[in-house]
């Protein structure tokens, strides 16, 4: 069949430490003296495979490391990043996609077609939307070393969504010796081609992670623009430094010992901005969604009606209010199941949210739902801020309704464990939790995990729903964003009715930094483009 050329180069598609001084001359100095930026992130880098994990900080540092076949610019749409453009065929079923010259590995290996072939394969059997590519190609091959083909059963129109989403896990290009590794399996070999290489030797368990610049990286041409475009790579070398507690990283920041902190927490916003030395920036985009998740496995939230009784005494003010306090613009509400201003966000079923609030209605509910008196065990982190705030209000929502409440704190680690466990609470599992989630994994039905309704393989909280993942099948199949929306607007309809989950608002944190820090390009801790004044 005649490919007919689509070739994307320019054109987005739309997705649904210090260095010594130097006795020197001044000129002589600023040329010889490293560039050195130290960073603060959100928490140790426990583990280093982007595509094993998902976590934020796997994937920020995965990004430094490795690239990506294609990127999401600022408007949120995907541009090619290592890949030069791509063909589809007139019927959908076939997609060509050809690499840009002189991308090499950190190793000094050029970067060849089947090392993105088995990068892709490796990555579909850990992303909910690389599962749904699996599910739909008939054969991907390397065509020759810079060419790659899909062959599809049937059309996927969001195939290079799912090569350039930046939410987590995201599907990095390896070397070939490295993405064989079974799935299942953590790669702690980091040779990727991305600008940064990632130092070994210097990596220190709960304290330091550094990186170099990789001298031979291409750079896309054109400007950086989030994860896409011209990534420059404007520092010989960056440390991560982890910091024991909050405190501490204001100190160290306010001190001038390290340049940028990821995530400040939000009552330590105003005496950082009292610091001229300082500023303080927002993402873009800006915010992360906070949710309470039910485990569906057990009583007594397998009832659907029992957790749809939480829903008319819970206020996402309360909530927010705890967080992020009287922070400006530090918080929404009325938020819902789909990112807000994005496109697929939408105020279907809303009122179950934005009503007038009745603790007596929740009673009520609660009771016609058959509730027997079982003990809820809610899990909350004591080391995370942000979400034992969300527990501390939960638990309270939770005891004033009628539930029997078992609070339990322990530490994030310990909690994370525990959450995948599948027993009854009283064999170790648990009934509920908190947590937040970027913006950017609930910007439609292909990412959102929370909406899956596919059991014991969805995420923790384990909901089985036939028609949530009818509804997603039906909106990847979609083309026209008019019935993405229609088909979103049903979902959170659904979701509202099913609840997997109860959304609790949108915080919109800051990031601390130095003055002299500039270039930002946004959405989360991105290092290229970044430079001191």
């Amino acid at each position: 069949m005649p490919i007919a050329r689509r070739t994307l180069l320019a054109a987005g598609l739309a997705a649904p430490g210090l260095a010594a001084a130097n006795l020197a001359a001044p000129g002589l100095a600023a040329a010889q003296a490293p560039r050195v930026l130290k960073f603060v992130p959100q928490s140790d880098l426990g583990v280093l495979d982007p595509v094993w994990s998902s976590a934020y900080v796997v994937r920020n540092h995965g990004l430094m490391v490795f690239d990506m076949l294609y990127g999401m610019d600022a408007r949120l749409r995907i541009q090619p990043q290592m890949a030069e453009g791509h063909e589809v065929s007139e019927d959908g079923l076939t997609w060509t996609i050809r690499l840009r010259e002189g991308l090499r590995f950190h190793d000094g290996a050029p970067v060849l077609a089947r090392d993105c072939v088995a990068s892709i394969r490796r990555f579909n059997a850990r992303d909910g939307l690389g599962q749904s590519l699996a599910a739909a190609t008939e054969e991907l091959a390397a065509v020759d070393d810079r060419t790659l083909r899909f062959r599809l059963k049937r059309r996927f129109p969001l195939l290079t969504y799912a090569l350039g989403k930046p939410g987590s896990p995201v599907c990095v290009i390896m070397p070939e010796r490295l993405a064989e590794t079974d799935p299942f399996r953590q790669v702690t070999d980091m040779v990727g081609s991305g600008p940064y290489r990632f130092l070994p030797g210097e990596r220190v368990a709960g304290a330091r992670v550094a990186y170099a610049r990789f001298e031979d990286y291409a750079p896309r041409p054109g400007p950086a623009s989030f994860t896409a475009g011209g990534k420059q790579a404007l520092f010989d070398r960056i440390e991560w430094q982890v910091l024991p507690d909050p405190a501490t990283a204001a100190a160290a920041l306010r001190a001038g010992e390290v340049d940028w902190w990821e995530a400040p927490t939000f009552d330590l916003l105003p005496l950082l901005a009292r610091d001229r030395k300082l500023a303080l920036s927002q993402w873009e985009p800006p915010g992360f969604i906070s949710t309470l998740r039910f485990n569906q496995l057990h009583p007594p939230f397998d009832n659907p009606a029992i957790r749809r009784a939480v829903l008319p005494a819970l206020s996402q003010a309360d909530y927010m209010t705890a967080v992020a306090g009287a922070v400006p613009d530090g918080w929404r509400e009325g938020v819902g199941f789909f990112a807000p201003g994005t496109p697929m966000a939408s105020d279907a079923g809303m009122t179950a949210l934005t009503g007038p609030r009745s603790l007596e209605a929740a009673r009520r509910a609660l009771a016609e739902a058959g509730y027997r008196g079982e003990t809820v065990v809610l899990l909350a982190p004591a080391d995370f801020p942000s979400l034992k705030a969300l527990g501390d209000i939960g638990a309270d929502l939770l005891a004033k309704i009628g539930f029997r409440v078992d609070y339990q704190l322990t530490d994030w680690g310990t909690m994370l464990q525990r959450l995948v466990r599948q027993e009854p609470p009283a064999q170790g599992g648990w009934n509920a939790f908190h947590t937040s989630w970027s913006d950017l994994d609930q910007l439609d039905p292909a990412v959102h995990q929370y909406l899956r309704g596919n059991g014991r393989a969805a995420r923790p909280g384990w909901p089985e729903n036939e028609r949530l993942e009818a509804l997603r099948e039906a909106w990847l199949a979609e083309e026209g964003e008019d019935g993405q929306r229609r088909i979103a607007a049903e979902i959170q309809r659904q979701a509202f009715e099913d609840l997997p989950y109860i959304p609790l608002g949108q915080m919109r944190p800051r990031f601390a930094h130095k003055r002299e820090l500039t270039g930002f390009t946004g959405g989360f801790a991105i290092f290229w483009g970044v430079r001191r004044a």
